[in-house]
Parts: C-alpha cells; structure tokens; sequence
C-alpha cells in the first residue's frame, strides 16, 4: 500500500489544499497525511504557529475519511527539509514499501532550491497536484526537467510498483484559493467564508490569527 505525505506549511489550510489532498485520496486509493512544516527554511516564517497550524487541520479534516494529520515534522523540531523527513520516513518503512510526496506545482518549480533536492527521487515518488493547462512543462528549469524526463507517468498504479523515483501528474480542478488570500481577507477583518473550511475560520478568528500587530508600520 501507497504511504502518501502531503506536505507543507498549511498557513493556513484552505479550501484548495482539502481539494488536493481529497483528489490524490480518490486518485491513489489511499490515506493521505497532511505533515505541517514545523520551521519552512524557503519562506518567511508563517503568520501562525506550527500547534496553531496542525490545529487548523485538525478541525478541517474531522471526520474526512482518508485524511490524517501527521506530526513528524513538528515532534522531530529543527529546519523542515523534505529530504531528512523523507530520509527518517524511509528508515521505518523499509526499503520496499512505496512512499510518495504530494507537493503542488509551484513547490515542483522550486524544487532545485530545495536541500539535496536530487535526494529526494531516491526516498520517495513525486505526485505534483497539476491545474489542467497550467503550462507545467514549459516552466521546467532545465536542470529539473532532465532529471525529471524518464520520471513521469500518468498512471496511478505505477507508483505501487515500486518504492520510489517515478513522479505522478494529479490532475485537479481548477481551485483559486491561497494561503496568502486567506491570510490577507483575515488581516483585513474580512469573511473567510468559501475559502477555508468553517471550522478553521472560526478558530482564525478565536485566536486574531494574520491580524496586524499593535504598532507595526501600515
């Protein structure tokens, strides 16, 4: 059976990421972990707390069959490279059990700037959660489109067939939502309705989450 992470900051999670996590479930027959970052090294640090954010999806995903929440990151502490979390997942899976990382396109485009990113083909699978007509290839740097070349596939299946190294296009409907949208209407003081799931507004709001702080510059 497929071990799936989707990783990621999650500040917070919004109503694209249950989309995703949702389409790979369906898509891969399998459970999907949602991993918080507990420290992102390739961002600002997150308006949020990483307890605040593996809250949030605490509560986004009550009772939503095949979505689990993963703490490995935030109980292992430290800089969050994907390559140590794959690396530690690796040694308690063994060598044969498939493991696959669910990322979206963007973080795909990024990839050369990740740590030992080349690493990572020989721990896991890529699944890339891909808009239709988002252009994807064309935007490969070159580097990361040759060692991606022989690694494609559009079959699920493939990825139960061995423990690592092939990368899955997850072909997903359209969902404009981002973090960054949600984290504005918020410090805005306006509704997050539609963009994050109910329960996790009313925490955002609970908490004052994304709000300007008291004597910060305008």
């Amino acid at each position: 059976m497929l071990y799936l992470v989707y990783g990621g900051t999650f500040d917070p999670l919004h109503c694209g990421h249950l989309a995703i996590a949702r389409a790979a479930r369906d898509a891969l027959g399998c459970t999907v972990r949602l991993m918080p970052a507990a420290d992102p090294p390739h961002r600002a640090p997150p308006g949020a707390d990483a307890a605040q954010r593996a809250a949030m999806i605490a509560l986004a995903i009550d009772g939503e069959p095949g979505l689990l929440l993963d703490r490995e990151e935030l109980l292992r502490g430290g800089r969050s490279y994907t390559v140590d979390t794959l690396a530690a997942l690796r040694a308690r899976l063994g060598e044969a059990r498939p493991l696959a990382w669910l990322v979206g396109a963007d973080s795909l485009l990024g990839l050369p700037h990740w740590h030992r990113w080349q690493a990572l083909f020989e721990l896991a699978h890529l699944v890339v959660a891909e808009r239709p007509g988002s252009g994807l290839d064309g935007a490969l740097a070159p580097e990361l489109a040759a060692c991606l070349a022989d690694r494609w596939t559009d079959a699920p299946a493939a990825l139960s067939a061995t423990p690592a190294g092939r990368v899955l296009r997850l072909r997903q409907p359209l969902h404009p939502v981002s973090a960054t949208q949600v984290r504005a209407q918020a410090a805005a003081g306006a509704p997050l309705a539609g963009l994050v799931p109910d329960a996790v507004a009313a925490f955002i709001e609970e908490k004052g989450l994304y709000r300007p702080q008291a004597g910060a510059p305008l």
